[in-house]
């Protein structure tokens, strides 16, 4: 893949290049938030790797910018808080995942493994749902409902193509965590509370009452809506 680095720790941002050249990814790198917005979306990355702190941009910022000018790219947050807040806003802003500093090598390359592996297995026609009166295309990450459109990251467009293509029984949060995620046992699970939540916040006509994803009891979650 071809993955753009934005971080401002040179020790880091070098170990993170010498990694991912050694693995076989084509690897750039950047050491501020400005610098990383303008890159990424200028050039066709496959993978940004965004460190939270960040001077002239922080990491937030970055990734909404990106977000907004490609959809469809995979955003891997680095930060070194551990407080739930901060993860809740890095995935709010848009990251489809993230690692808190410190992290083991073989813990960040699956990551980067999981993300090739469904850049792979992607279909290369668009996918689209209509249900509940939401229209969604998961091969353009949107979803409209009443005309009004809005942008889904790949993590939610992984989550509604499990969930659709296994609608006829319910999905444990462990199970959208191996698949969707591509780890086991490194997440929490609050992690796919937390993406689901604002999922929700997208696609149902009303959250606090969701149709489409419903939440089962003691399991996990299960697709509700009736769909073509």
């Amino acid at each position: 893949m071809k993955i753009l680095i934005v971080e401002d720790d040179p020790m880091l941002r070098e170990g993170l290049v010498d990694l991912l050249s050694g693995a076989g990814h084509e690897v750039v790198a950047v050491t501020d938030g400005a610098s990383g917005a303008q890159k990424g979306k200028e050039d066709p990355f496959d993978l940004v790797i965004l460190d939270l702190m960040l001077p002239k941009l922080n990491g937030l910022e970055v990734c909404q910018r990106l977000r907004t000018a490609r959809p469809t790219l995979p955003i891997l947050m680095l930060t070194a808080r551990g407080a739930e807040e901060d993860k809740v806003r890095g995935l709010r802003s848009g990251a489809d995942d993230y690692v808190t500093k410190p992290f083991g090598v073989r813990e960040l390359l699956a990551r980067v493994e999981a993300f090739e592996r469904r850049s792979r297995s992607a279909p290369a026609e668009p996918e689209i749902i209509e249900v509940e009166g939401c229209n969604i295309d998961l091969g353009r990450c949107t979803a409209e409902r009443d005309g009004e459109e809005v942008t889904l990251t790949a993590r939610e467009v992984g989550i509604l193509r499990w969930l659709h293509r296994h609608r006829h029984r319910s999905t444990s949060r462990s199970e959208l965590l191996e698949h969707v995620w591509g780890t086991v046992g490194s997440l929490q699970t609050r992690t796919v509370d937390m993406t689901i939540a604002k999922l929700r916040q997208k696609i149902e006509r009303d959250p606090a009452n969701p149709i489409i994803i419903q939440t089962v009891t003691g399991v996990g979650y299960a697709w509700g809506g009736e769909s073509s």
